[in-house]
């Protein structure tokens, strides 16, 4: 199903390595390096970048460390090994791009223009479309514990407000939504906002591998970075969608998390 596939195939990349801004090469002269030249008060605000790059961090406690998105499924049936991960990541990408990274797209914008009714119909057209129970209990019990630290941490009255409507059982609270409504609610842009989530998933799903011996250290780098391609074509994909588009399903890791969810022994919950 998944095994013996090339390891790189479709999802090749190329890094740039940015150029430094140097002052006569240390630094001295114009106030370069040293936080007192123009380059210390010009660009835009890094706060939204900070607000991603903490969401994103795996240290960030929302849960996603003890999901595996149906891959402890996979490693059960025999059906995934080293060399085949990339191209179940990629198709589970394709999966999440209609559904979650669509909803949280939805969401973000709803937030946004302060309509948190709108953005409780789209958590419920998302919850409504997945199928598993397991794959349903993973995103509402992440999507709450997500906004019950947001809400502490960054203090936003969306935040509160959407956190308290989920626990009076006003709206599921799955994690895309969840994090839609923070990502708008502390200001980072749609586009960066669905990019983010989408690499927490793909770094998760390397965390998984890793506790479940299917790659080591230097190969799970180089799995995140080869699915960088597939990231930047699911998110603009999903920024054009409408909610009645919400939904998708990759049936194989359906039947994987329903297996999964009657195991005897699991290391993860999803």
């Amino acid at each position: 199903m998944y095994r013996n596939e090339d390891e790189h195939r479709g999802i090749q990349a190329s890094a740039a390595l940015p150029q430094a801004v140097s002052g006569g090469g240390n630094g001295r002269g114009n106030g370069a390096g040293n936080g007192t030249g123009p380059t210390a008060r010009t660009g835009p605000d890094l706060g939204p970048l900070l607000v991603g790059l903490q969401l994103t961090d795996s240290a960030f406690p929302s849960g996603f460390y003890t999901l595996s998105h149906s891959l402890e499924g996979f490693a059960h049936a025999g059906a995934v090994d080293s060399g085949s991960l990339p191209s179940l990541l990629r198709d589970l990408l394709h999966g999440v791009g209609p559904a979650d990274a669509t909803a949280l797209a939805l969401a973000h914008r709803a937030t946004a223009e302060g309509d948190l009714d709108a953005v409780a119909g789209v958590d419920a057209h998302l919850f409504a479309t997945k199928l598993g129970r397991e794959m349903r209990q993973a995103s509402t019990r992440t999507g709450r514990q997500l906004l019950d630290l947001a809400a502490e941490v960054f203090d936003r009255p969306p935040i509160t407000a959407y956190f308290d409507r989920v626990r009076r059982h006003g709206a599921p609270g799955t994690q895309a939504v969840a994090a839609g409504v923070i990502y708008a609610a502390t200001g980072v842009p749609v586009r960066q906002a669905v990019a983010c989530d989408l690499f927490a998933f793909c770094a998760s799903f390397a965390g998984a591998a890793l506790r479940l011996r299917l790659t080591d250290h230097r190969r799970a780098q180089s799995l995140l970075r080869g699915a960088a391609p597939v990231i930047e074509r699911v998110a603009e994909e999903a920024l054009r969608r409408e909610l009645a588009d919400v939904g998708a399903t990759v049936f194989a890791s359906d039947v994987m998390s329903g297996r999964h969810e009657r195991a005897e022994a699991r290391l993860f919950a999803s």
